[in-house]
């Protein structure tokens, strides 16, 4: 008698899986993997499948939530600090700032510091953004964000970002960011 684990997974027959709003993911004539249901399972419960809220579509949403979370304490030529507390929204599924958050924070700090070298007369395109993310920043935990111009070119302007713990001073997350400058066209 065979056991039933040994067969090959394309053998199996697709399983029709629904998710809450009991639309189906598998299509006619393809296979599921024996670990969908343990995927559609995941991502409800971390809400992928609930519907996003009215306030949370409206225009210019992503730039009020970031500020709200960014606290500015110092700015000079070529230095910006600011500070942050992680909260709650802004916590991945294991309970650590996320990281997609981490990376919009330092984009907008990296702009901010880049702005105190170069003029309005140019504008900014973000070329690269290398993120490091070292160890874990958990809920009420208080970073200091630093943003530092490290070269600034007549083209180019580079920008690094450190999250410290404030507590501690313990590197959590750093960034670079590589921007390049060219004057806006007058038409």
């Amino acid at each position: 008698m065979a056991n039933p684990s040994s067969a090959s997974p394309a053998s199996r027959e697709p399983q029709a899986l629904s998710s809450s709003d009991g639309a189906t993911t598998v299509k006619p004539g393809e296979r599921s993997t024996p670990y969908a249901s343990n995927v559609m399972r995941f991502l409800e419960s971390v809400g992928v499948s609930n519907p996003i809220p009215d306030n949370y579509s409206s225009e210019d949403f992503y730039s009020d939530f970031l500020c709200n979370h960014l606290k500015t304490d110092a700015v000079r030529r070529g230095h910006i600090t600011c500070f942050t507390t992680v909260k709650p929204t802004i916590l991945n599924s294991m309970g650590g700032l996320h990281g997609g958050v981490v990376a919009a924070i330092s984009e907008r700090v990296a702009i901010a510091t880049a702005r105190t070298v170069v003029g309005e007369d140019k504008e900014l395109f973000l070329g690269e953004l290398a993120m490091s993310y070292l160890s874990s920043a958990t809920i009420n935990a208080e970073l200091i964000v630093d943003g530092s111009v490290v070269r600034r070119g007549r083209n180019t302007t580079v920008v690094a970002v450190e999250f410290k713990m404030r507590k501690t001073g313990k590197l959590v997350y750093s960034s670079r960011a590589t921007f390049y400058n060219s004057p806006i066209a007058k038409l």
